[in-house]
């Protein structure tokens, strides 16, 4: 512990804020061979090097898909691949975003799914927009519904002409 004679000379040094996800906050001009630091993206662009899978810290139990990616800042980093089954190799170019996985050591991003050639989650009803996943096919015409067990469309009373019968 400082003497207060040592805090008068020296003071407490500030603690700077690390980043969580450090390889977003890197830019590399080809060009002009330029490094730059500070200016952060929200996304990167980067080719998957090798695609596997990892399993988990000790209380879970899983194969978790992953991958290797090599960004365009030059940079080498793991990402995770969410959703149920992906269409990932290894030339595929794919969007990163920050975002740690909490039981996987080292991966500090995730891959965007629906973007570049990373597909959207087939058959994802729920939370679709953060698997890339389309509106399904079933088409809703304005009045008109599908009976559930005969497939018969059938007429609502709610739509507009309701009122005049």
């Amino acid at each position: 512990m400082p003497t207060v004679n040592q805090l008068v000379r020296k003071g407490r040094r500030k603690l700077g804020k690390r980043t969580k996800a450090p390889a977003l906050g890197i830019t590399y001009n080809a060009l002009k061979n330029v490094v730059r630091r500070g200016v952060s993206s929200p996304q990167k662009r980067g080719v998957c090097v090798q695609v596997k899978t990892m399993t988990p810290k000790k209380p879970n139990s899983a194969l978790r898909k992953i991958a290797r990616v090599r960004l365009t800042n030059g940079i080498e980093v793991t990402a995770y691949i969410p959703g149920e089954g992906h269409n990932l190799q290894e030339h595929s170019v794919v969007l990163l975003r920050g975002g740690r996985v909490k039981d996987l050591p080292g991966v500090r991003y995730h891959i965007v799914r629906g973007a570049l050639d990373t597909g959207g989650v087939e058959n994802r009803k729920q939370g679709r927009s953060k698997y890339g996943a389309k509106r399904s096919r079933a088409v809703k015409i304005a009045g008109i519904a599908s009976d559930e067990t005969s497939g018969t469309p059938t007429v609502s009373k709610t739509g507009k002409g309701a009122e005049e019968e």
